[in-house]
């Protein structure tokens, strides 16, 4: 697919410009767990708030278990009721002190995260709406949205509290081993040879558990992907009483997800009961040797609490560790997904020019198609076709010729393999395609309406219209009639994808909004084929007026709009075969003349 690329806008390391050199490549966006951190980036002082209560909270967590051990001291020694209360009311003290740190801790930690999230959701939605239309062709629907809501909320776990509580375990950990070494070293080497064993676990179970993850979320969307597919499409399924083979398939994907997490927990249960049978084995080995150590004299039994105690907290710790290490593995699983949308650049990529008065003059050069997703098949060959200003064109031929092709061409849905589209003499490349797209208005034979109020989706193409423009719009269209009689009038919500008006009332509203949106260029894609004749007069005569003055390409099979155009273009086979009047083409006694002969015979 050809396309240009964007202009390189980064800043060069020499003042002095070589056109023979070219600029270094960008460097690549971090990856895995370090490109997760790298979205906290931005909420940097809120978490530097949290990470200072993390540590004062951290610092009261392990001046406990030695204030514990003073007070046993305290009372096996005889020290009396004076003493005991004068260390409650520290330890006390201190709790308190590790309660307020450890709540607001919490709370900047998660507030930071979930605003990443949400920045971190709003830039993958950006992302997904502004790829080309090709990349939608091979994407599920399902999937997409799988990834802004499932696996971004994977994500949200990994950049709020688990973090938080990440950083806690690893500095209770730290402060821990330290304090164990000043107390009582022959201990702590005991209590640490659990260490080499947890490492080499954790990171064999990571590996696993990273891959494992990635799968499980892939068959989730796929799951998603079947149950929004199958809703979309109800009344099709319910047509073919195939709601039994709907129901097996997503049954099919629940289980095909099922199956990958279950594998996912037994890895999960088996690592964690490791990591516990050795946490408190350790204790166990302590509680002997330090068991000893009291009968030798070697040290006071208030010590040894305290060394169980803080041997005790960095087990729990280990272990919470090795918890949120599986999170972050899952973490990292779903971000590759969420990445991958995120870094991608459309491939349909435009200039930035604009022309300041549109003539409406489109050609088609050369022009050689084939779709993404059917790179073996093309569609459109060397096509070569002319539409001038203030012209009706009618594109007819056999279905397949590539007629709708060509419609979604003009709209810059897809940029041609080879040849090029021209707006009054400028390439497509060359123009912006937010305002290419603005010239050209398409109204299609089954028009999207969004789920809101009939103004609202006229206003669709210009929201900053008044409620006056809005309703000549509408008037223009044939539509303000029928919205009137509506109970709540211009504020009728249409359901979703129009489902609460008729065909020709959708029709109409797609109408008002082409009015309202005054392109140069209009293309009706078989507007008027799937209506009533009734329907059919009122949208007609809509589109009659919304045709003056510009330049029109009309698709369609009936006679009756063939028939009143400026000229008549054949494709069959991705070319032009015939091209004229109507009157002429029947002359020429060929492919159209053969096309009108079986319509009348229909």
């Amino acid at each position: 697919m050809t396309a240009t690329p964007p202009a390189d806008r980064r800043p060069r390391t020499s003042l002095v410009f070589d056109p023979t050199v070219a600029p270094p490549p960008p460097p690549p966006p971090p990856r895995g767990f370090r490109r997760i951190l790298h979205l906290a980036w931005p909420e940097r002082w809120t978490l530097a708030f949290g990470t200072f209560f993390l540590l004062l909270g951290s610092v009261m967590g392990l001046a406990a278990p030695k204030l514990i051990g003073g007070l046993v001291d305290g009372m096996v020694e005889g020290g009396g009721t004076a003493a005991i209360d004068r260390a409650v009311v520290v330890l006390v003290g201190v709790f308190v002190v590790m309660g307020v740190a450890t709540a607001l801790r919490a709370y900047l930690f998660t507030v930071a995260g979930e605003r990443v999230v949400a920045d971190l959701r709003t830039a993958l939605y950006r992302s997904v709406i502004h790829q080309e239309v090709g990349f939608f062709d091979g994407e599920r629907t399902g999937d997409l949205t799988n990834r802004l809501s499932a696996d971004t909320t994977v994500l949200q776990n990994a950049v709020t509290v688990n973090i938080s509580m990440a950083l806690r375990f690893t500095v209770t950990i730290l402060g821990t081993v330290i304090i164990l070494v000043w107390m009582n070293w022959k201990l702590t080497l005991a209590m640490l040879s659990i260490v080499p064993v947890v490492a080499v676990g954790a990171a064999l179970f990571g590996r696993m558990l990273r891959k494992l993850s990635k799968q499980v979320q892939d068959a989730l969307a796929t799951s998603t992907s079947v149950a929004e597919e199958t809703i979309a499409g109800i009344r099709t399924v319910r047509a073919f009483a195939q709601e039994g083979l709907e129901d097996a398939r997503y049954t099919e994907a629940v289980d095909e997800s099922f199956r990958l997490a279950r594998k996912r927990a037994v890895l999960y249960a088996g690592f964690t009961g490791l990591i516990t049978f050795f946490g408190f084995g350790v204790i166990a080995a302590v509680l002997w040797l330090g068991g000893r150590m009291v009968v030798g004299g070697e040290i006071s039994f208030g010590d040894l609490v305290s060394f169980l105690l803080y041997t005790f907290t960095m087990a729990m710790s280990l272990s919470g560790l090795a918890a949120l290490y599986a999170d972050f593995a899952k973490a990292i699983g779903a971000s590759e997904r969420v990445f991958e949308l995120l870094d991608r650049e459309p491939e349909v990529a435009g200039g930035a020019r604009t022309l300041a008065r549109v003539a409406g003059e489109v050609s088609l050069e050369g022009v050689g198609f084939r779709y993404p997703t059917r790179p073996d098949v093309p569609v459109l060959t060397e096509l070569n076709l002319v539409l001038r200003p203030g012209e009706v064109v009618a594109l007819v031929g056999p279905s397949g010729g590539g007629k709708s092709t060509v419609a979604q061409l003009l709209s810059r849905f897809y940029d041609p393999d080879q040849g090029a589209l021209v707006l009054d003499g400028v390439p497509f490349t060359d123009l912006d395609p937010d305002w290419l797209r603005r010239q050209v208005g398409v109204v299609s034979q089954e028009p999207l309406l969004f789920a809101t109020s009939v103004r609202d989706n006229i206003r669709y193409a210009r929201p900053e219209a008044s409620a006056e423009e809005v309703e000549a719009a509408a008037r223009a269209a044939n539509a303000h009639d029928f919205i009137s009689e509506f109970p709540e009038g211009y504020e009728t919500l249409v359901g979703e994808r129009g489902v609460r008006l008729s065909g020709g009332q959708k029709q109409r509203v797609a109408i008002a909004r082409a009015v309202l949106k005054d392109p140069r260029v209009l293309v009706l894609d078989e507007a008027t084929s799937a209506l009533d004749a009734e329907s059919e007069h009122l949208v007609q005569e809509a589109l009659d007026r919304l045709m003056e003055g510009r330049t029109t390409l009309v698709i369609a099979h009936r006679l009756s709009t063939v028939r009143d155009a400026n000229r008549v273009v054949v494709l069959d086979g991705g070319r032009v075969v015939e091209e004229g009047s109507h009157e002429e083409l029947l002359a020429l006694d060929g492919l159209y003349k053969k096309l009108v002969e079986r319509q009348f015979a229909a």
